[in-house]
């Protein structure tokens, strides 16, 4: 059997697997992050501080999210569409969100929300296949690169060994910034996985195929690992109320693989020597799908309905962290392949575009707006508002100041963090 099918057989049983790495790497991280004058800004606790990833699948409408309500041409060019003035929440005297994002104001007045404007990439692509792959892997709109972001970092400082896994994707197959690399799990269908994924490796399939005998040890390791991320027998239940729906469950689902893995982590310390640190968090990143945002038609009502998942979701998500002590060591991040054109189609909806708002919360984010606010009067000769931000200014944000490491090197390029953190 070919590892392509084999994996594509995986994809389907409902686990994508991938451990191109052995376990047992090293622990060591790089020094606390500095900025232009050498002064540190977030002591660098390297993977464990937590990262969650939530794509926005679909590309969502940026002018529809964070609205420039005090712009006359927002409304000339959603005519059909545009959030009406007495609707929006207004952010300050020209920036407002979508009322379905009201949840999530409490973060907003306690500045642990940032929202970043006009991220996207220099000559951007708009097919979604070519786009997120470009958000995947960091890569120049005209480079194609094999690794994940992710899986980049992770090879040039592991992972420490103590951890179940470098990072868990819920709700969806694809890998994205931990493909071909990173020693992750995907979680299509938690309750199908372990059953699934089950495998046994015959001693002579080592000798009459090693690769395919070394890929299943491999993905057998992997499950060892979320057996050993599920919750326990009588593990006390979170207390938070999570929203019903898929992507509830999801967040429901990441919530309880962060519970079980620091459960292990106490089991750990109680076993190690005296005087001896136990490491591990159990995963470094979690990443989520909200699916849907592509939105020709009848974006109105679609958009509302997500934005309303997505609000809900975080506010469940913020109150889960804070019952589990990790708010202050959690960055949620969202990312998406583009955002849409400013100007309405004629179906309700709003086609491809390039520069999308995203959002960046946790306990030591330094709310509040960030980027390039849209400038309507000066789209581009597509009708697309110019790049503002480079969506790898958010990587080198985690890459540098969150975990401690050479973004440049990951990245390939130097890129300018943003200033989302405080110490």
């Amino acid at each position: 059997m070919k590892r392509r099918s084999f994996l594509s057989m995986s994809a389907a049983a409902g686990a994508s697997l991938w451990l191109p790495r052995a376990f047992g790497a090293g622990d060591t991280m790089e020094a606390p992050w500095r900025d232009a004058a050498n002064a540190p800004v977030v002591p660098a606790r390297g993977y464990d501080n937590l990262l969650i990833l939530i794509e926005l699948k679909g590309g969502n409408d940026g002018l529809n999210t964070v609205i420039p309500f005090a712009d006359p041409t927002y409304y000339a060019l959603r005519k059909n569409i545009g959030i009406k003035r007495d609707q929006v929440i207004q952010l300050d005297e020209r920036t407002a969100l979508h009322p379905a994002l009201q949840p999530l104001m409490p973060l907003w007045r306690s500045r642990q929300l940032a929202i970043v404007q006009g991220v996207s990439y220099a000559q951007p692509n708009l097919s979604h296949f070519r786009s997120i792959e470009i958000w995947d892997t960091a890569s120049r709109s005209d480079q194609y690169l094999r690794e994940g972001w992710l899986s980049r970092a992770f090879a040039m400082r592991p992972v420490p060994a103590g951890f179940a896994a470098d990072g868990v994707v819920i709700g969806s197959a694809e890998m994205g910034p931990l493909a071909n690399g990173a020693r992750a799990i995907a979680l299509v269908n938690p309750a199908q996985f372990v059953k699934a994924s089950r495998l046994a490796t015959p001693v002579s399939l080592h000798e009459r195929n090693p690769a395919l005998a070394h890929i299943l040890d491999v993905e057998n390791d992997i499950v060892k690992a979320a057996d050993r991320l599920r919750p326990a027998q009588g593990q006390p239940q979170l207390k938070t109320v999570f929203p019903g729906g898929a992507f509830g469950s999801s967040i429901k689902t990441a919530m309880q693989v962060l519970a079980a893995s620091d459960s292990l982590k106490v089991a750990a310390a109680a076993r190690a020597p005296r005087g001896q640190p136990s490491s591990g968090q159990g995963v470094a990143v979690l990443r989520l799908t909200l699916n849907g945002f592509d939105t020709h038609q009848n974006q109105p009502g679609q958009q509302a309905a997500l934005l309303g998942q997505f609000a809900q979701g975080m506010v469940a998500m913020q109150a889960a962290l804070v019952e589990l002590g990790r708010w202050n060591e959690t960055l949620v991040m969202t990312y998406a392949e583009f955002g849409r054109r400013p100007r309405e189609n004629q179906s309700n909806g709003t086609d491809h575009g390039t520069v999308a708002p995203h959002f960046v919360a946790g306990g030591r984010v330094q709310g509040g707006l960030y980027g390039a606010a849209p400038v309507l009067a000066r789209l581009d000769g597509n009708g697309n508002l110019p790049v503002g931000v480079d969506f790898r200014q958010l990587y080198a944000t985690v890459l540098g100041p969150w975990w401690g490491l050479d973004a440049s090197a990951i990245l390939q390029r130097q890129f300018e963090p943003l200033p989302l953190l405080r110490a």
